[in-house]
């Protein structure tokens, strides 16, 4: 379990975490999202103590992390997948990392079998591509058989087998009962694996709730089909409905549902050749959310 309370972080006039108070749960995959500068990358240092906070606390299984006696065994990282030394071999960077920490040498080959690069532990970590250099870190904060994952972008850089299996892999991690807590832009694979979301924007936590609250937040559409369009539209908006024109023959509708777009419809005398509800996707609640914490938008 990862605590972070009244967590802030300054730089000089700069306010890059402010006051960040939450609990990432065991046995669960913990999302972490928000716009680039919005403090995820300097929450995740200072978790890690690597970055002292200007006032508040971040503790693993209720200890500072330079307060935990054996780290590798509590708590896995991965914040940049290039840190392994270029001119080492995968296995040899992970034997050097075992011995400087503690850890038996023997789990160096059990942990390259279960990140898939027992073919190529003789090479050069300099010569992986990006999706290899990525399965190098993760092997790196397996290492330990921690109870606790951090992991930044994890998905970064994998093909699409790469991706089915950090999937699985971040998914049984969880189900053992251990904290798995990972930042990632890419919504669609978030929305599959995380259980819960945290949100921040501007330094500030904006949401703290589980996926499918966070998308609820949003609401979900009612799509109608209808070759009387025009007529339809007129009586949702009249009965005081949110609707948009999003072809010939069909609306979008918010603020009502479906059973009452329905009555509506008949009421009217529309014919109605479709009638679904669509939630929203966490991209979209995501948009929603963030908003007013983005720091360099577009504008059109």
């Amino acid at each position: 379990m990862i605590e972070l309370r009244n967590l802030t972080k300054r730089y000089k006039h700069t306010v890059a975490v402010d006051g960040v108070d939450c609990t990432v749960h065991s046995g669960l995959v913990t999302g972490f999202l928000g716009p680039n500068g919005a403090g995820k990358s300097t929450t995740m240092r200072m978790i890690l103590g690597l970055d002292e906070p200007t006032s508040g606390t971040a503790t693993i299984n209720g200890v500072r992390y330079d307060r935990i006696r054996h780290p590798l065994r509590t708590v896995g990282a991965l914040l940049d997948a290039r840190a392994g030394h270029p001119g080492r071999s995968a296995r040899a960077h992970l034997t050097a990392l075992a011995r400087a920490t503690g850890l038996p040498v023997r789990t160096v080959d059990a942990v390259l079998d279960r990140v898939g690069l027992t073919d190529v532990a003789g090479k050069r970590a300099g010569t992986f591509s990006l999706g290899m250099a990525q399965r190098l870190g993760i092997a790196a904060a397996l290492l330990g058989d921690p109870a606790v994952l951090i992991l930044d972008e994890p998905v970064n850089g994998l093909d699409v087998d790469g991706v089915r299996w950090i999937r699985a892999l971040l998914r049984g991690l969880a189900d053992e009962g251990r904290t798995v807590f990972i930042s990632s832009h890419l919504m669609s694979e978030l929305e599959l694996i995380a259980d819960r979301l945290l949100v921040i924007g501007r330094g500030r936590l904006i949401a703290d709730a589980s996926m499918a609250e966070v998308i609820a937040r949003s609401g979900a559409a009612v799509l109608v089909r209808t070759p009387d369009a025009a007529a339809l539209h007129a009586a949702l908006a009249g009965a005081g409905a949110d609707v948009r024109r999003t072809g010939p023959h069909e609306l979008a509708v918010t603020g009502v549902s479906a059973e009452r777009v329905g009555d509506i419809a008949h009421a009217t005398g529309v014919r109605v050749h479709g009638l679904t509800t669509e939630q929203a996707s966490l991209e979209q609640a995501y948009l929603d959310l963030t908003t007013d914490s983005v720091e360099f938008g577009v504008t059109r």
